[in-house]
């Protein structure tokens, strides 16, 4: 459900709820169409973030990622389940910043399901490597924002808001809410 309750929270005052636009096909889309994004977690000094490739399965509602049991962030996941995962897509000037709930399978058939070639490359075991691991974002909450389509009219609108001293149209924030349940 977008826009609705999660947990008996009401959505940010800020959440835009136009009928016309579907905001959670276009999170999708930003995620599948963007090759890396950054996932960041919590350890007891802070938060930590690292480069990983999203695997979507909008259908499902969640994203997973291939992973390595060699790292801190399994540790991390099981002490905090909370993560922020970002990704920027250039191309459409379209930036995301996602509240997920994250865990750590070691389940070969569902690597499989999401390997690509190149994961050959760190895992020469393939799905079955003891190290691989299936990290899984199950979206709580995402916050979009969408820029100008061209750097020329991102350079239009600083001209013109020096001009006249309006504030140039970059683009318009966005907060949905994701349902995932």
């Amino acid at each position: 459900m977008l826009f609705g309750m999660r947990g008996g929270r009401e959505p940010s005052p800020a959440a835009v709820r136009s009928p016309d636009v579907d905001h959670e096909a276009r999170i999708w889309n930003i995620i599948e169409e963007t090759g890396v994004g950054m996932l960041t977690t919590r350890f007891d000094d802070g938060l930590r973030a690292r480069p990983l490739e999203p695997r979507p399965d909008p259908g499902g509602g969640v994203i997973y990622f291939i992973t390595d049991l060699r790292g801190l962030k399994d540790d991390e996941i099981e002490a905090a389940h909370d993560v922020c995962f970002t990704v920027t897509n250039s191309n459409d000037k379209a930036y995301l910043s996602m509240t997920a709930r994250a865990s750590v399978l070691r389940d070969p058939l569902l690597a499989a399901k999401y390997w690509k070639k190149t994961d050959d490359v760190w895992w020469p075991g393939g799905p079955d490597d003891a190290h691989v691991r299936v990290l899984k974002l199950e979206p709580l909450r995402a916050e979009l924002w969408d820029g100008p389509s061209s750097r020329v009219v991102a350079a239009y609108e600083f001209a013109k808001a020096r001009a006249t001293g309006a504030k140039p149209n970059l683009g318009e924030n966005r907060k949905v809410t994701v349902d995932m349940s």
